[in-house]
């Protein structure tokens, strides 16, 4: 109806192409960089020495709902991350910074001991790390559950060597070197899809839930009812046309609810073009309109 409407009313009768929606994903680790990534400035001076790793399970989580942030107490935050995620407590206090946009489940932590100017070039990491969470190397989404750990530092004993200028880009490219070289994965959305349904229902139900790489995880009747409660996993992706053919397999007799609930590891290389992470990669950069290979390790690592 709203199609019609603002393409008669509104548009004059012209034509409107409709594109299939979007869905955003994060880009994510799955392991630890297999080697500390070094970068030097564009004046050659400074080099940074960085490495990326996965979080915890549940810590990207603990950030999303607000339970670890930037504003807590230091040592409450040791405690927390020490009992929960098994952290050295001493560790949380060097947490430079959370991203995207301070808050996001991304951290960078500083690892080294005794380097000489690290304060006065913090300010410019943190911003390059504001930056590479917002797009990554990947696809330019945003990433999800990095550590990155800043390990060494060599910088040029005059502070005009090291302003933002030589740092901000220096940092932008050791961050992606680090994240391509620890096993990169992209993260889908995936909805919690709540049905309710007779029971002569149920069958055609798990059929579309499966049919669609979704997971049931709960089904239970309502008391004194012949009505049934399913839970599924769903991702986003799939949950296009969803309801309609759900109610074509049930004849009408299902009713879902969708709501987005987790975001999910997609396990294939995003870097082999024929995996399906690779195939969402090249859709995302294409419809972006990036280059649509992935930038090569060598673009943003430096070598001695």
């Amino acid at each position: 109806v709203l199609q019609a409407d603002l393409q008669e009313d509104f548009m004059g009768g012209a034509e409107i192409r409709i594109s299939d929606p979007v869905v955003s994903f994060r880009e994510s680790v799955y392991g630890t960089s297999d080697h500390i990534c070094m970068s030097k400035s564009p004046n050659k001076h400074n080099r940074l020495y960085f490495q990326a790793t996965c979080f915890e399970e549940g810590l990207a989580e603990a950030i999303d709902a607000g339970d670890v942030t930037m504003r807590d107490e230091p040592k409450a935050r040791g405690r927390y991350l020490a009992e929960k995620f098994g952290w050295d407590k001493d560790l949380s206090k060097k947490i430079w910074c959370f991203g995207p946009d301070t808050t996001g489940p991304n951290m960078i932590v500083d690892m080294c001991k005794g380097v000489q100017y690290l304060n006065e070039i913090k300010d410019s990491c943190v911003a390059a790390f504001q930056w590479a969470t917002k797009e990554g190397p990947l696809s330019e989404e945003n990433m999800r559950a990095i550590k990155f750990e800043v390990h060494d530092v060599v910088l040029h004993t005059d502070s005009i060597h090291r302003g933002g200028g030589q740092i901000i880009p220096t940092c932008r490219r050791v961050l992606y070197a680090s994240m391509l070289t620890a096993q990169p994965r992209l993260m889908e959305p995936i909805y919690l899809v709540e049905i309710q349904a007779p029971e002569g229902a149920l069958g055609g139900i798990y059929s579309v839930i499966t049919q669609k790489r979704g997971m049931v995880i709960d089904e239970q009747q309502r008391p004194g009812t012949p009505i049934y409660m399913i839970k599924a996993y769903l991702p986003v992706t799939e949950s296009f046309g969803f309801t309609g053919t759900l109610r074509a397999a049930t004849s009408g007799q299902a009713f879902p609810q969708c709501v987005f609930d987790h975001w999910d590891m997609i396990n294939s290389d995003p870097l082999d073009v024929t995996s399906q992470s690779g195939k969402i990669v090249l859709e995302i950069r294409k419809r972006k309109g990036i280059k649509e290979n992935v930038q090569p390790l060598g673009e943003y690592e430096d070598k001695l």
